[in-house]
């Protein structure tokens, strides 16, 4: 995926500026579906109250402060229902799975119970592609763009690089639609893999 991404040319994008101009496209068009890849195994995310319960040690509270936030989720996704917007999400987990990502996939859950189309692949899925490097991390909105996420060292959100050539979006979305084809939905790999809670 990475030569397809090289061949384009893209604008960068700051941070405020990515998540402008993708939540003015992702209400833009009804009936469309958006397509992310969630690559990295570790993210931080400064500003989300749950995440900074987490990031502190404090998982029972991270997990109080979700479930708070579950209405406002499902208020998103009536949202989205009204506009017939369809959200799937790719989670690519390599075990062990690391601190970050077993919170991660609660928070995916509430997503999925609401109603985001989450499915987990793993090194088999994703080896043959990664042959000199890992997949960017990557969402598609509807036909027209593409954005490549990116983070710095720490994982922290920086900005975005978006393209709005409607053939690398389609090539690069039906890699992210194989790899979701391919997966596990997210309501049969969590109660397998995270019966064991962290120690708060």
């Amino acid at each position: 995926m990475r030569d397809l991404l090289n061949q384009a040319t893209g604008r960068r994008l700051a941070r405020e500026e990515y998540l402008t101009d993708f939540w003015e496209r992702f209400w833009a068009v009804d009936g469309a579906h958006i397509w992310k890849l969630e690559r990295r195994q570790h993210f931080q995310e400064p500003g989300y109250a749950v995440w900074e319960a987490f990031a502190r040690g404090d998982w029972p509270e991270s997990m109080r402060l979700l479930q708070a936030d579950r209405q406002q989720i499902a208020a998103e996704h009536r949202r989205m229902a009204r506009h017939a917007i369809r959200l799937h999400w790719v989670r690519v987990v390599e075990p062990p799975l690391s601190e970050y990502v077993r919170w991660n996939l609660h928070v995916l859950r509430i997503r999925a119970e609401c109603g985001t189309d989450v499915r987990i692949v793993g090194p088999p899925q994703v080896a043959p592609l990664e042959v000199s490097e890992p997949l960017p991390e990557l969402v598609a909105v509807a036909d027209e763009t593409l954005y490549e996420v990116r983070y710095d060292v720490d994982g922290v959100l920086v900005g975005a690089d978006r393209y709005a050539d409607a053939d690398l979006a389609r090539a690069c979305r039906q890699v992210v639609t194989d790899l979701h084809r391919a997966g596990e939905p997210l309501a049969d790999y969590f109660p397998r893999v995270t019966a064991r809670r962290p120690r708060s």
